[in-house]
């Protein structure tokens, strides 16, 4: 390998890869229907991107006033059944994946989503494109902990801090900084401050391997497009 070159490129699932985050905006204000009679509100919602399904369920147990936790394998078999109609990608985001892929870098993809989800994920996605996969029900700490990005780096071999993470929300965000990777950031349904060691972007087109490594060469600095 190019000493130029990441050491892997670490890819975020949802709001990154895909656009699922409007999926899980169905589901979640079904559930919220189902159980409260009503829809979340915006900041309720809000509060739960990028995180895990236990901690969104607490959320909206807390928001809705529930006496008990919402029934999250509804949720888990609701978002199921959406995965299964395809999901659409972020703006360049098949286009980098295949360009990653074909210089040969190594890829994880890390997720706080369940393995279950992710599975039907990957028939968008492909399997064949990620070395390692990262779930957010296999971790002992989720984002915003650094341990899921920890994880894919020591799974892959190479050190954290000569792989580019890439990120859409502030959860991910501050898991992927706090691990040490260079970060690019590129916001989905939530805006994204400039942060230190963050190079913010509007979307994933025209990225490819040589921006990647651009970004892990150089010192970085807040930026947008």
């Amino acid at each position: 390998m190019n000493t130029t070159e990441p050491a892997a490129i670490l890819f975020d699932m949802d709001g990154t890869l895909v656009d699922s985050e409007k999926v899980w905006d169905v589901a979640l204000n079904e559930l919220a229907v189902r159980e409260a009679g009503r829809r979340l509100s915006p900041a309720a919602r809000q509060a739960m991107i990028g995180s895990t399904i236990p901690n969104s369920m607490r959320i909206m147990q807390d928001h809705l006033g529930l006496s008990a936790t919402p029934d999250a394998g509804w949720l888990s078999d609701r978002v199921f059944e959406l995965f299964a109609g395809g999901l659409i990608w972020r703006p360049g985001a098949l286009e980098l994946l295949g360009a990653v892929r074909a210089a040969g870098l190594p890829t994880a993809l890390v997720t706080s989503t369940g393995r279950k989800l992710v599975e039907v994920a990957l028939e968008t996605l492909g399997r064949e494109n990620f070395d390692v996969i990262v779930c957010g029900d296999e971790v002992a700490v989720p984002k915003p902990d650094p341990a899921p990005y920890l994880m894919a780096a020591e799974l892959l071999g190479v050190p954290i801090e000569k792989c580019v993470a890439i990120e859409d929300s502030p959860t991910g965000l501050a898991s992927a900084v706090a691990s040490g990777a260079a970060v690019l950031a590129v916001p989905s349904e939530l805006e994204l401050p400039p942060t230190d060691g963050v190079h913010l972007r509007d979307s994933l087109v025209g990225v490819d391997p040589a921006f990647l490594a651009a970004l892990l060469m150089r010192g970085l600095s807040p930026q947008g497009r």
